[in-house]
């Protein structure tokens, strides 16, 4: 199902949940995904998102919610003050929300990736890359793939004993 919309709109986030509960009777999973948009996207979507699903979650007494933050937020990195405080700011709502609605059965969990092999990276001269990745002690990026397997397993009842907790995607980047 594809919807086009302005996460960061009030209306259009509660629009966007009650289609999705229309549309399939119910809902399970939410994957806050902003990309590089500021706070807005990132910090405000991610609330309006949750505030409209979060009572269909607790109804049924399941559900995962999966917000994507990044390495960043968790590090900082200069030249990049906007987008940490944003990461860094969705890595605490994560960790609040999940506490308030873990007796629910309800889990959240954060997703920070590192340097994963995307259009940003491959923009980036071969001298950048390099000296990235002698930094990360795997010795490679990541991949989507790396991503969506993390997200899966939170989605996963693998997962249902995790919550408040943010699992970092990066080849040891920060360990």
């Amino acid at each position: 199902m594809l919807i086009a919309g302005d996460v960061s709109d009030e209306g259009q986030a509660e629009q966007t949940i009650k289609a999705v509960v229309k549309e399939f009777g119910r809902i399970d999973i939410l994957v806050n995904n902003a990309g590089i948009n500021l706070l807005q996207v990132n910090l405000r979507g991610a609330f309006l998102c949750t505030k409209f699903v979060m009572p269909h979650l607790i109804r049924q007494h399941y559900g995962r919610v999966i917000n994507m933050s990044s390495v960043v937020g968790l590090s900082g990195n200069p030249g990049q003050a906007n987008y940490a405080a944003a990461k860094a700011g969705l890595i605490g709502f994560t960790k609040a929300v999940a506490r308030e609605v873990a007796s629910r059965n309800v889990t959240v969990n954060a997703v920070a990736p590192g340097y994963i092999a995307t259009g940003m990276v491959e923009g980036l001269t071969e001298e950048k890359r390099k000296q990235i990745l002698e930094r990360i002690p795997m010795g490679r990026f990541g991949s989507s793939e790396d991503v969506a397997e993390t997200i899966l397993f939170l989605s996963s009842g693998g997962a249902s004993y995790l919550t408040g907790q943010v699992l970092t995607v990066d080849g040891g980047l920060i360990a």
